[in-house]
């Protein structure tokens, strides 16, 4: 199942709105003879790539899945009958497919006499599979806020220089984490300051992310800015009332502080988007926060001291400690000279 579980991971950015699902299958004997994940939308799903791979030696044999294999016919047949069909006999999944529209699928099996284990690496397969999880039961995408940090919090100098406070290390991971989500979302204020590009470089294959940007007022986006070119797509959330002549344009809603968070992860998951990147400013980030819409956390930390400038987070709708969000961190890493930290959100705390 670990293996599956990494297999999954092959899928990242490039199978939306669909999960990503990595599978398994042993032999009668307990050899391994096929392997396979889903790797884009419309695709053959993972049980069919290992199905293909394994051929009549799947006869008798154990398919061990990241989720329950699905019971519908969409763009692709059902999975779990086309393991009663290889002649399985055995079907081991880790986590129970909440879709009501695809479950089912481990009582089909169990009807066809294939014995059926639930729950193995169950938390290690639901972390790998956050974002589409995330939109099924909460209808919305699942939300990643980077951003990059001296040892004492700052994103930026006194004076507003920003580049480059996290080593070349870090940066290229970002480029990682580009390429595993659907959409990359930055401010207005970024915008402004960086003129930002927002592609992924230096993956090989990667699938673009859709390039969004928070301009609320439609001033931060001019004609030539480095985000229209053709190298991704994008989109520019602009208010209501906004006048503007750019392409590409939703409007939404006016919230306290910009737009409205809820507003806009709708619109884009409305697109299909199950997973975003959040790299924008302090504000932006603050509002997402506000509005209970940050799942993940990834900081990097450069052992740089500044003293002064903007903290990494600004007004998050937070007043008193008691109100303070807890995380979980899961994860540190070196980088380079910097230090990754990996943290979740707790449902609950949203």
């Amino acid at each position: 199942m670990r293996r599956a579980v990494a297999l999954a991971a092959r899928g990242l950015g490039s199978t939306s709105p669909n999960p990503v699902v990595g599978c398994v299958i042993h032999d009668a004997s307990g050899h391994e003879v096929g392997a396979g994940w889903h790797q884009r939308a419309g695709g053959p799903h993972a049980e069919i790539h290992a199905l293909r791979q394994a051929g009549v030696l799947a006869r008798g044999g154990t398919a061990y899945v990241t989720l329950e294999p699905c019971n519908h016919t969409g763009r692709t047949g059902p999975c779990a009958q086309a393991l009663i069909d290889a002649g399985v006999t055995r079907v081991v999944y880790a986590v129970g497919d909440p879709n009501p529209q695809a479950t089912g699928g481990a009582d089909t099996l169990r009807a066809a006499g294939v014995e059926v284990v639930a729950g193995p690496l169950a938390d290690e397969a639901e972390r790998g599979n956050a974002a589409w999880l995330t939109s099924v039961r909460l209808g919305r995408p699942h939300v990643v806020w980077k951003y990059a940090a001296t040892l004492d919090g700052r994103v930026a100098a006194q004076d507003g220089t920003s580049r480059w406070i996290s080593s070349p290390e870090s940066r290229a991971d970002v480029h990682r984490l580009r390429a595993e989500s659907d959409a990359v979302v930055v401010g207005s204020g970024t915008a402004r300051a960086d003129d930002p590009h927002l592609a992924v470089r230096g993956i090989e294959g990667a699938v673009q992310p859709l390039r969004v940007v928070v301009d609320t007022e439609a001033t931060a986006v001019r004609p030539g800015a480095r985000v229209l070119d053709d190298a991704a797509p994008t989109l520019i959330a602009v208010a209501e009332d906004a006048e503007t002549a750019l392409p590409d344009v939703v409007r939404l809603p006016r919230a306290d502080r910009g737009l409205s968070v809820p507003a806009l992860l709708a619109a884009l998951h409305e697109r299909g988007v199950r997973s975003v990147l959040l790299e924008g400013g302090p504000a932006l980030a603050g509002s997402f926060v506000a509005a209970g819409a940050v799942d993940r956390i990834v900081g990097y930390l450069a052992p740089v001291l500044l003293g002064a400038g903007p903290a990494a987070l600004a007004a998050a709708g937070i007043t008193t400690l008691t109100e303070a969000l807890r995380l979980d961190v899961t994860e540190t890493v070196r980088l380079g000279p910097d230090l990754r930290i990996t943290a979740t959100v707790a449902p609950k705390e949203r």
